[in-house]
């Protein structure tokens, strides 16, 4: 997904049902000016350069399917979700053409109430954050934490929105995927400008890459020698108990 959507459009609380048929709406009526018609730009380098984690990959929001087919390999099998059956109907019928078929998947769900059998080392997520509604922010990172390996990478592509009242897309700076991430666990690895944004996004995208903070050696260590500390005091307590019992 990007950031631009039909300009009429404004967006309200709405229930499960009513958020799916609004995004097939879109889809029937073609107005879907965050597709690209392709790959995202930066991706296919990623991807192209070696830069991407192998194993089993996610994309939420899927739309269309480019990125899900362009990441798919022999050494990576890709996910598309998506809530919209007509963007899920277009992918598979992306994907039927492909030589890539075999190594990715696409699957209508609700991403907040998915649960696959298998956790994920890759999770690429396109906007998708700014296209949900803000209190479901928290859930987002929740999710994403949940999906992802303890050694998986979050990958997101930032369109920083500060001049839109309502949505989607709804307003968006770093600083709010840092409130939700952070508290799961996750911390950026890198922050950078898109170099490779289409033109009307230019200078308004960053490329964030997330993994889970791990805890250093040397603190390791440090709680280790606490513990072990600890222990010895409560030995010696045990000890200094044991004979004063026997000296009575």
């Amino acid at each position: 997904m990007s950031t631009e959507f039909p300009a009429d459009v404004t967006v309200k609380p709405l229930e499960k049902s009513s958020h799916t048929n609004r995004w097939d709406k879109w889809w029937a009526e073609g107005s879907t000016p965050w597709d690209l018609g392709g790959p995202t730009p930066v991706l296919v380098h990623l991807h192209s350069t070696g830069s991407l984690p192998i194993g089993r990959a996610l994309v939420p929001g899927c739309g269309s399917g480019y990125d899900v087919v362009e990441m798919a390999s022999a050494e990576r099998h890709v996910v598309g979700l998506d809530i919209s059956d007509i963007a899920i109907k277009k992918a598979m019928k992306l994907k039927s053409g492909s030589p890539k078929a075999e190594h990715c998947t696409f699957l209508k769900s609700d991403f907040f109430t998915w649960c696959p059998d298998q956790l994920f080392d890759l999770i690429f997520d396109y906007t998708f954050f700014c296209a949900i509604e803000p209190e479901l922010r928290s859930s987002w990172a929740k999710k994403m934490s949940e999906l992802l390996k303890p050694d998986g990478e979050l990958i997101t592509l930032m369109n920083l929105i500060d001049d839109r009242e309502g949505g989607p897309p709804f307003k968006v700076s770093i600083s709010d995927y840092e409130e939700v991430l952070h508290p799961v666990g996750f911390e950026a690895t890198c922050i950078s400008d898109n170099e490779l944004a289409i033109s009307r996004r230019k200078g308004h995208e960053k490329l964030g890459r997330w993994r889970r903070r791990r805890v250093s050696s040397y603190s390791a260590e440090k709680h280790r020698d606490v513990l072990t500390s600890w222990g010895a005091c409560l030995s010696c307590f045990l000890c200094l108990c044991n004979e004063k019992k026997g000296g009575k």
